[in-house]
């Protein structure tokens, strides 16, 4: 049975917070063994500055940041990243993706990534830009109509410190201006 959940968009206040949820989400999602940027065993304390940062990142307009809520409190996310070269002022990427472990197979991730399209077209963004790591990310993605690029071998490494291939996707969400 799937768990009811609401996703918002966060504003800078909001996102700062809601830092202490996230930095449980987010330790949660590397214990787990997700490649999301940071190895295990992670600090709090680490995960908590990280989404300062992103709500620093927030208060400037150059991120987005959308979150799913359950009754247990923030149970996956997702940010949008406008602040690009300026000649890309059509593009967003993608990026930071989570969900619970308590939360995953129940269709959050594919409605936090259908969230994070419309809010980019919102946005005036045709063109999105995303990595992944890991198989789960690549089955959603290539389900909601994502193309895989490409992937880079050995680019990264998983929590527990081997390497890992990361695949490259992008998706078109208007027909590109002339």
């Amino acid at each position: 049975m799937m768990e009811r959940f609401e996703i918002v968009e966060l504003d800078a206040e909001g996102a700062a917070k809601s830092v202490p949820q996230l930095a449980g989400l987010l330790l949660d999602c590397v214990e787990g063994g997700a490649s999301v940027g940071f190895m295990w065993p992670l600090a709090r304390s680490k995960a908590e500055a990280f989404w300062e940062g992103v709500a620093a990142a927030v208060a400037r307009n150059e991120t987005f940041l959308l979150v799913a809520r359950d009754a247990s409190g923030i149970a996956g996310t997702v940010q949008l990243k406008l602040a690009l070269m300026e000649n890309q002022p059509h593009r967003a990427d993608v990026s930071k993706l989570l969900v619970h472990r308590r939360a995953r197979r129940g269709g959050l991730g594919e409605a936090l990534m259908r969230r994070v399209e419309e809010l980019a077209a919102d946005r005036g963004r045709r063109v999105l830009v995303l990595d992944t790591a890991t198989p789960e990310a690549e089955r959603l993605y290539a389900r909601t109509g994502w193309q895989r690029c490409g992937e880079i071998p050995d680019y990264a490494l998983m929590p527990d410190g081997s390497l890992c291939e990361t695949v490259v996707y992008w998706k078109h969400l208007g027909p590109p201006r002339r």
